[in-house]
């Protein structure tokens, strides 16, 4: 079943039972106003200030660094989502990404249980990093919660406004920095586990034996045709020994032309189809992954199930690495509601009236909002 029809199940399911039961739960703290469903609490404020506490020289010391690295992202990512207009008839470079669901016109495809677990750590880090940072700044927390919009989790730090209003321009920027410098953080820590894992552990325990398919794209030449789990051990008389074997194989194939694929379930040929990031190569439809072998010193010492954990634990980190830097940077766009956006009119603010920053974030708010939404249209078609 395609990943989209749990989501809708689940969006059925949840608000069926929350509308039934509204009146329950509103008297337990939930505020329920479709599409948006939040819980707040104040049990958690005491843990962010405890964190806040541990030092706050430091905190400050290292948003202050992060106002550098995020202002040279925004200029990065407003300059990259302006050059995807040269792109965006053939392959769209923006596109909406769900854990479990094939979305039209994306090249990612996000594991469900990977992805929601990614999700997970991007929104907690990320919120709890904006109260932390206020805490700092001596603003206070009035509320902590999760919230759910439509289908889609999330959570949230309710700083004071009134007194974010009247902080410091500096104090402002570290709470609105400190939302994508912890997912850019994080999505560090998370790269350096997944390339220790893949490049330390991996081969030493075990030995690369060929090509499997990880995954077949519904829809796509090769659905109903090739399954998850076989080994391709040729393509077109041309051995597959390795990924490098593999990718150059493909990278010279072109749309409509007949592939042989020998697996180790049979050989199959199939017709393929335009490439959706390239229409002058060929397209199959399959994720492909390094097939392994465990060693057998290994398996005598730790069994034969036990080491293959070690491919799941670096495909995790490899998601919590990809979300959090795209969802962190993503952030970062000087578009207002999103931190970019006030951090832009903040900066604005040291050398603009009021009267002339504001005009100018707003213009710039909607032009890369409208190209954002045509890029998302065009992926889909």
């Amino acid at each position: 079943m395609n990943g989209i029809w749990y989501y809708v199940i689940a969006f059925i399911l949840i608000w069926i039972l929350s509308l039934t039961f509204k009146k329950q739960l509103t008297n337990h703290g939930f505020e329920i106003e479709f599409p948006v469903i939040m819980w707040k609490t104040k049990r958690l404020r005491g843990f962010i200030n405890g964190i806040a506490n541990l030092s706050p020289k430091f905190w400050k010391w290292f948003m202050t660094i992060g106002l550098i690295i995020c202002y040279g992202a925004m200029v990065l990512m407003t300059y990259t989502l302006i050059q995807s207009l040269s792109t965006i008839v053939e392959a769209p470079q923006v596109s909406i990404v769900l854990p479990g669901v094939d979305m039209p016109g994306s090249t990612i495809y996000v594991p469900f249980s990977y992805g929601l677990i990614g999700l997970a750590t991007v929104i907690i880090v990320h919120e709890f990093s904006h109260g932390i940072l206020a805490r700092v700044e001596k603003i206070n927390i009035k509320s902590i919660g999760l919230l759910l919009f439509a289908v889609l989790p999330g959570a949230f730090v309710e700083p004071d406004e009134e007194e974010l209003k009247e902080a410091s321009r500096l104090a402002r920027l570290r709470v609105y920095t400190a939302g994508s410098m912890a997912n850019i953080t994080l999505a560090l820590i998370a790269i350096l586990i997944c390339s220790a894992v893949s490049t330390m552990i991996i081969p030493n325990e075990f030995s690369e034996d060929g090509i499997s398919i990880s995954r077949v794209i519904e829809g796509s030449p090769a659905d109903k045709v090739l399954k998850e789990g076989m080994i391709i051990e040729s393509i077109d008389n041309k051995s597959v020994g390795s990924s490098n074997e593999y990718l150059n194989i493909v990278a010279n194939t072109t749309p409509h032309q007949n592939l042989s694929i020998v697996t180790d379930q049979g050989e199959y040929v199939i017709n393929l189809d335009k490439n959706p990031s390239n229409d002058t190569r060929g397209y199959i439809g399959i994720q492909a992954t390094k097939h392994y072998e465990l060693n057998k010193d290994v398996s005598a010492v730790w069994g034969n199930q036990l080491p293959w954990i070690w491919f799941s634990v670096a495909e995790l980190f490899q998601w919590i690495f990809i979300l959090n830097i795209g969802i962190g940077l993503f952030n970062l766009l000087p578009l207002k509601p999103l931190d970019g956006g006030h951090m832009f009119e903040i900066l604005l603010s040291y050398k603009l009236k009021e009267e002339t920053y504001k005009p100018i974030v707003k213009a710039v708010s909607i032009i890369l909002a409208i190209i954002i939404v045509v890029s998302i249209i065009y992926s889909f078609l």
